[in-house]
């Protein structure tokens, strides 16, 4: 099979398209043949190196969080998957990743497709969908609540701007000024553009803040939480905890493989509740490009896709 390989941390030069043995379905596992898999922040800035005091990788490394094809083989253990169906899957991030034609994973890794998704807008929905309902969950936003989010352009805000908006509460969000009419679209209620204006001195009491960024961001939501409110985050860049200052609860959102939320929100986006965001599509040989495009930040309206 063709995939995407690296053998050391390092820019995108450290990236090769290679060919690698098919991998085989082991016990209780599914082999998918893939047809698309997501390119997420957390995937380049492993690469990078960034994460190194938190992630020991093996090497050589196929990288991807997620994926979604169609069953070519099942273990006899497997009981809820047989050749044929769609599937999207969550890759372990030590184990084989989904940048690559084929991959073996175990049942609990992977929930069938809804009919009325692509397997490109379901895989869109994969690793961002898991970020975004375990974020809804651990600051367990109420309908009527004043929620404002951040980066609502992206890939996990725009999943975040509807799934607040679907459990109804008033939802704020901050965006470049070029996707206001877009954010608007996903349901958000009040838009600031954070190249045109201060979010800090236009919002306050406000129930709930997910930051996405990190920095000079996070010191700044505090401003518009009131007291009792809480600030969920899930960034990769330093952020100083002024919960107690402030009377506010703060929580990173620990994303995991979880079949459960992923299966939910699969569920929405079948019941058409939720709509996937796809940015574009890249060839599999591309990821390299794809990395820089990431890391540039060049790439916004929803998630960037690598197609098999």
């Amino acid at each position: 099979m063709k995939a995407i390989q690296y053998s050391e941390h390092g820019t995108t030069d450290v990236m090769q398209y290679v060919d690698l043995p098919d991998p085989v379905a082991g016990a209780g596992q599914i082999l998918v043949k893939l047809e698309a898999a997501s390119v997420t922040p957390f995937d380049w800035k492993l690469r990078a190196g960034h994460l190194q005091n938190h992630f020991t990788l093996p090497m050589p490394s196929v990288p991807g969080r997620d994926g979604g094809g169609t069953v070519v083989a099942v273990d006899e253990d497997v009981s809820e998957f047989q050749v044929g169906d769609r599937v999207a899957v969550m890759a372990s991030v030590f184990a084989q990743g989904g940048y690559a034609e084929m991959i073996a994973v175990g049942e609990k890794n992977a929930v069938k497709i809804p009919e009325r998704l692509s397997t490109v807008e379901a895989v869109a929905l994969t690793n961002a969908g898991l970020s975004a309902w375990l974020s809804v969950q651990t600051a367990e936003v109420k309908s009527g609540e004043k929620v404002l989010v951040h980066s609502g352009a992206g890939a996990v805000g725009g999943l975040l701007i509807q799934l607040c908006h679907h459990l109804g509460a008033e939802v704020a969000t901050t965006c470049r000024s070029t996707n206001q009419d877009y954010v608007k679209s996903l349901g958000a209620d009040h838009v600031i553009a954070y190249d045109e204006e201060d979010f800090s001195g236009l919002l306050k009491d406000h129930d709930v803040v997910f930051d996405l960024m990190g920095g000079e961001v996070h010191d700044r939501s505090y401003q518009v939480l009131k007291r009792g409110g809480r600030l969920a985050w899930l960034v990769a860049d330093p952020i100083t905890d002024r919960g107690a200052e402030f009377g506010v609860t703060v929580t990173r959102v620990m994303v995991s493989d979880d079949k459960v939320a992923l299966q939910a929100m699969m569920d929405l986006a079948g019941g058409g509740v939720i709509k996937p965001q796809v940015a574009r599509t890249m060839p599999l040989s591309e990821a390299a490009e794809a990395h820089r495009l990431m890391e540039k930040g060049a790439v916004s309206r929803g998630r960037l896709i690598l197609t098999m």
